[in-house]
């Protein structure tokens, strides 16, 4: 799952990867963004990324997509 979030007066985006489920992605920065805590996702490299719920601009979850590997075979 891709995860775009942006951060108010900040101009870089924090962009990563991770194993959890939009789902779950959209829950934990629903509540960090009402209770004012921070929202405390794991990347699936095993990294906490910790954003602020008072400061966070926006966030794009994206679709679970699978990466091919290999060569198909063209008809």
């Amino acid at each position: 799952m891709d995860v775009e979030i942006g951060i108010q007066h900040i101009a870089r985006t924090v962009t990563f990867t991770t194993d959890k489920t939009a789902d779950d992605i959209v829950a934990v920065i629903n509540d960090a963004v009402e209770s004012g805590k921070n929202a405390d996702i794991v990347d699936s490299k095993g990294r906490h990324i910790l954003i602020p719920g008072k400061t966070l601009g926006y966030a794009i979850v994206g679709s679970e997509t699978a990466h091919p590997v290999g060569f198909g075979a063209l008809d």
